[in-house]
């Protein structure tokens, strides 16, 4: 199977070309996945913030923003702007260490995340071979970020929130995992490029969508949870805790928790895309398509068009997950922390090991089919 192309091992042993030793190469090349993160991350967000206030508005029947630039797409900048230079306040009675450290514990996994993530053909940031389980070992962390918020916050609502938040992630972390390990046992791999190649060559036929349908739902809901979208946004629900953990943060402070929230959304898409909708897998295969019009596969040009389609591809089914997302948000109505808890614990945690169980089975009786 096609191991993909690395981006690290290419861009360090291009410089090792030009005569540098390999460790000033692999220095060279540390803060630059970085800073593709850093820009990736940023624009998705601004995206997401836009469109949640345009599909918000649909479904309210409003306009949503226009005025601050064309169609009011400046207005997740003034958002950006306000929250960098709103005054930073730290509660006098709270443990400053512990208050700062909060939000960036939660931001910066979710950042990393994204190393593992193929935007397009074969392009990856960094090749992990545990890549899936990467993600879900760094998503373990984020509870920790807000627990210590709520605790550090010296607030009885927002330990309440920091609680149910690591409560919350507890609970849905496990059903996650057992969905991503039917995907993994299907793809005799934990590698992210592994997965979306044996989805391929049969295009929107072969995506694990069909051979794991309770496992998109149980990953979907599972992935809703972890971000804290509605209707699972217990941790911070104003009815009850006036904001959760994030009651006493003001400034860039709660501007890390905002950006934490939607890139782990975009980071979740584009994970779900990867691993039930075929990645970067368009739903016609290129090759019939080239085929058809009697065009050559090695053909450069054909090369270029199928990675800007690939790449086009990805963004675009995260997105439209977003967009599911979103419309969520506003039409399903808040569940009770207990109703939470019981689904993640006694509904999809023995529905994930059925899944799991069913899949081992499938793949020992129909081993062409489920990648025996």
């Amino acid at each position: 199977m096609n191991s993909g192309i690395d981006l690290q091992g290419t861009f360090i042993e291009s410089l090792r070309d030009l005569g540098l030793p390999a460790g000033t190469a692999k220095a060279i090349w540390m803060p630059l996945p970085m800073i593709l993160m850093l820009i990736g991350a940023t624009v998705g967000v601004l995206v997401a913030t836009w469109l949640e206030r345009k599909i918000s508005a649909a479904a309210q029947q409003r306009i949503g923003p226009e005025y601050q630039g064309p169609f009011g797409l400046l207005v997740p900048v003034a958002d950006g702007l306000k929250l960098v230079f709103k005054e930073d306040i730290v509660p006098a009675k709270s443990d400053p260490w512990l208050f700062t450290l909060g939000p960036i514990i939660v931001v910066i996994p979710v950042f990393l995340s994204f190393l593992i993530v193929p935007f397009g053909q074969n392009i990856v940031i960094s090749n992990v071979g545990m890549g899936v389980f990467l993600w879900i070992a760094l998503s373990s962390i984020q509870p920790i970020g807000l627990l210590m918020a709520g605790y550090a916050s010296n607030n009885k609502y927002s330990l309440l929130g920091g609680l149910r938040a690591a409560a919350q992630s507890i609970s849905y972390e496990i059903p996650l995992a057992l969905a991503v390990l039917a995907i993994a046992m299907m793809s005799n791999s934990l590698d992210t490029v592994d997965i979306v190649n044996q989805q391929s060559g049969y295009g929107i036929l072969g995506w694990n969508i069909w051979r794991q349908p309770i496992g998109f739902l149980i990953f979907w809901i599972a992935a809703l949870a972890e971000c804290e979208r509605l209707p699972f946004d217990l941790p911070e629900a104003e009815e009850e805790i006036v904001a959760g953990y994030q009651t006493e943060y003001s400034g860039m402070k709660f501007g890390l928790f905002y950006l934490g929230s939607y890139v782990n959304l975009i980071l979740s898409s584009l994970l779900v895309a990867i691993l039930y909708l075929g990645g970067w897998d368009f739903p016609i295969p290129l090759n019939l398509i080239a085929g058809w019009l009697g065009v050559s596969e090695l053909n450069p040009v054909f090369q270029i068009v199928t990675a800007a389609l690939g790449i086009t591809m990805t963004v675009f089914k995260a997105y439209l997950l977003v967009f599911v997302a979103i419309l969520l948000r506003w039409t399903v109505p808040r569940v009770r922390i207990d109703q939470l808890l019981d689904l993640g614990w006694k509904f999809l945690l023995p529905v994930g090991l059925v899944n799991l169980l069913l899949t081992a089975a499938l793949k020992l009786a129909f081993p062409f089919a489920f990648g025996g």
